[in-house]
C-alpha cells in the first residue's frame, strides 16, 4: 500500500512539473513603447492594445514610455524591454534614426519589431499608422477653405510642430504645405515645441504677433498650444491641428480652433497587438503598411 501511494505521489509530482512550464509558455511578452506619456493619443493607443491583448488571451502586455519626448530615454526603455524578456516590441519611434541601433540590438536578441504611429529606419514586421502626409494635406484644405470663406486669399501661415526628426509630424507638415501650393499664401518655416503645450503656445503667440492669418498644430500638444494662443488673442486667427482630447474638443467648441484631424490610436494599438499575437503564434502574414484612417473633427461633428 505504501509503495502504491508513493508511486501515485511521484506521478502526480511529475505531472505538476510538466504542466507548470506549459502554462508559463502560453503567455508571450509584448511591450508597447510610445514617444511619451503626455498625450491622450498614447493613452488611447494603450487602451486599444490592452483590449486586444485581453481578447488574445496569451499576451502578457505592458505599456512603457518616457515622461517626455527624449531619444535617450526611449532607447533606455527599449533596452529595458529586451532585458525583461520581450518577444515583440510595438514602438512609436521618436525619430527615424535615433533608436535604430537599439532596435537592431533587440532584433539580434530575437525580438520582433512592429511599428505603431511612427516608424524608424529599421525593418519591422509591419507598420500601423495614419497616412500622415494625406492627413496633413486634409488639414491644410480645411484651413484654406475657411480662410477663403472669410474672403482671405493671401497672408502668412504659421506651422507649430514637434521636431525636425519625428517622421509622422514631418509628413503632416509636408502634406499641410501641399494644400497651399499655387495660392498666394506664404507658409512660414516650421517652429518646434517638442509637443509641449506651453512652448507651443509661445510659438503660436509669436506667429500671431507677426500677423499670421492661420496656424497649424502638428500633434496634440502643438494643437492645444495653438488653440490656447488663439483663444488668448480673442479668436482672431484661424487654427487647425491634430488629435483628439478634452482640451482640443473644448477649443473647437469655443471657436479657438476650426477643427482637428482625429487619428485612430486605439486601432493602431489593437492591430499592433493582433499582429504580435500572430508573430508569436507562428508568423504574421498581413500587410506591411496599414493605414489606420483619420476623420475631420469640427464644431458640428463634436
Amino acid at each position: 500500500m505504501k509503495k502504491t501511494t508513493a508511486l501515485i505521489l511521484t506521478c502526480l509530482a511529475a505531472l505538476a512539473l510538466c504542466a507548470a512550464p506549459a502554462f508559463a509558455a502560453d503567455k508571450h511578452k509584448v511591450f508597447l513603447i510610445t514617444m511619451d506619456q503626455m498625450d491622450q493619443h498614447w493613452a488611447n493607443m494603450d487602451a486599444g492594445a490592452k483590449k486586444a491583448a485581453a481578447a488574445a488571451g496569451n499576451i502578457d502586455y505592458v505599456w512603457m514610455a518616457p515622461d517626455i519626448k527624449d531619444d535617450a530615454k526611449q532607447i533606455e526603455i527599449v533596452n529595458n524591454a529586451v532585458a525583461a524578456g520581450a518577444e515583440v516590441i510595438l514602438i512609436a519611434a521618436n525619430g527615424p534614426n535615433a533608436i535604430t541601433a537599439a532596435l537592431k540590438e533587440a532584433d539580434g536578441a530575437g525580438v520582433k519589431i512592429i511599428y505603431v504611429d511612427s516608424p524608424a529606419e529599421f525593418p519591422g514586421v509591419a507598420t500601423f499608422a495614419t497616412n500622415n502626409k494625406a492627413a496633413g494635406q486634409t488639414a491644410g484644405e480645411v484651413l484654406l477653405k475657411a480662410l477663403q470663406g472669410k474672403g482671405v486669399t493671401k497672408g502668412q501661415i504659421g506651422v507649430v510642430s514637434v521636431n525636425a526628426a519625428t517622421q509622422s509630424t514631418v509628413d503632416r507638415e509636408n502634406g499641410f504645405r501641399e494644400a497651399f501650393k499655387g495660392t498666394a499664401f506664404e507658409l512660414l518655416p516650421s517652429q518646434y515645441g517638442e509637443g509641449d503645450v506651453a512652448r507651443s503656445k509661445d510659438i503660436a503667440g509669436n506667429f500671431i504677433v507677426q500677423g499670421v492669418v492661420g496656424i497649424f498644430g502638428a500633434n496634440e500638444g502643438s494643437t492645444v498650444g495653438v488653440g490656447n494662443a488663439i483663444a488668448e488673442d480673442g479668436n482672431q486667427v484661424l487654427g487647425v491641428g491634430f488629435d483628439n482630447s478634452d482640451s482640443i474638443r473644448g477649443l473647437i467648441q469655443s471657436g479657438s480652433l476650426l477643427g482637428a484631424m482625429v487619428q485612430n490610436p486605439d486601432v493602431m494599438g489593437a492591430k499592433g497587438v493582433e499582429a504580435a499575437a500572430a508573430v508569436v503564434g507562428g508568423g504574421y502574414t498581413g500587410e506591411k503598411m496599414v493605414d489606420t484612417g483619420v476623420t475631420v473633427m469640427t464644431k458640428d461633428k463634436l
